[in-house]
């Protein structure tokens, strides 16, 4: 747990460093190439957990984008969105952690409604994770807080209990909700008590089917994205299409998409965040406006100002 925690604050920082010295006109390798660096040279990470995804545009709705056939090698522009999904290895241990913001450092009115969708969604899993819950229920509630905000935003009309019955949430949210993290970034053991894998949209994608234990160490990553296919599909769909407010929806078409990522110990009563991140919309802002982050002592280790 030490090394998880050190890498993780490591990790952490780092995203930090990117977020203050992105702008505009920048190439995407240009974050990743920040990012390695602080970890390397402030933290002696030389390996990163696995390649790198840093994702604007577009981009950001690629849900592992940054391998060989698409390397990081888009130069971004004034108003789009950064989805950095980037974790440092110290002694083979992983850290995996995702932030999004504006590359500009404002967030416009339908930036923040998407982030705070995925926040709020972040929150509502942190407010019930504990031993003894399930892992697919941890899913399904960060789904229903996307596609509340997503209803009081005006995108989509309807009963929410009805959209969770026709799996809307797989629309916007087409991965699960985190795993197990360790000595691998996708650490093993997400199926080992013989549950089976569920058979349907979203569920299918989840890399642990698992009842809560103390001591776990795992990713919370709820993610809202809009993929042309997935939409098309929902939106063609007799069961489905009623819930889109189409010109709403199709407003959203290239924004690509936000995911949150932390890092977490089950404790025996809750759980304890080891990611050390900005998280709210002004928090993102403030430091992309060159605020000190964190804004309190970090213990047993410095503020990302003072590297």
């Amino acid at each position: 747990l030490p090394m998880c925690r050190y890498v993780a604050k490591i990790s952490s920082q780092a995203h930090v460093r990117v977020m203050q010295q992105v702008k505009p006109g920048m190439a995407e390798y240009q974050l990743e190439a920040i990012f390695q660096h602080y970890c390397y040279y402030y933290g002696g990470c030389r390996q990163v957990a696995y390649m790198c995804i840093c994702a604007t545009g577009d981009n950001s709705s690629v849900l592992h984008y940054g391998h060989a056939a698409a390397p990081n090698d888009r130069i971004f522009h004034d108003g789009e969105m950064a989805l950095m999904d980037m974790g440092g290895e110290y002694a083979c241990y992983c850290a995996d952690i995702t932030c999004s913001f504006p590359v500009n450092g404002k967030f416009t009115a339908d930036q923040r409604l998407v982030y705070e969708a995925v926040l709020d969604a972040q929150r509502a899993v942190f407010a019930k994770l504990k031993p003894g819950v399930e892992w697919v229920d941890m899913h399904l509630e960060a789904e229903r807080a996307i596609l509340a905000a997503l209803k009081a935003g005006g995108l989509l009309q309807g009963s929410l209990d009805d959209m969770m019955a026709q799996r809307v949430g797989a629309t916007f949210m087409p991965h699960g909700l985190g795993h197990l993290l360790g000595l691998d970034t996708h650490d093993v053991g997400g199926y080992s008590t013989g549950k089976e894998r569920i058979d349907k949209p979203g569920l299918r994608s989840l890399r642990m089917n698992r009842t809560i234990e103390a001591g776990m160490f795992l990713t919370v990553e709820p993610g809202c994205y809009f993929i042309d296919y997935l939409l098309d599909e929902a939106m063609s769909n007799e069961s489905t299409a009623g819930f889109f407010v189409a010109d709403k929806v199709n407003r959203f078409r290239g924004f690509g998409g936000v995911r949150l990522e932390d890092d977490v110990l089950i404790t025996s009563d809750g759980n304890e965040n080891f990611t050390i991140c900005p998280r709210t919309v002004d928090e993102v802002e403030a430091v992309m406006a060159g605020a000190p982050w964190p804004p309190f002592p970090v213990v047993n280790g410095n503020s990302i100002s003072d590297n």
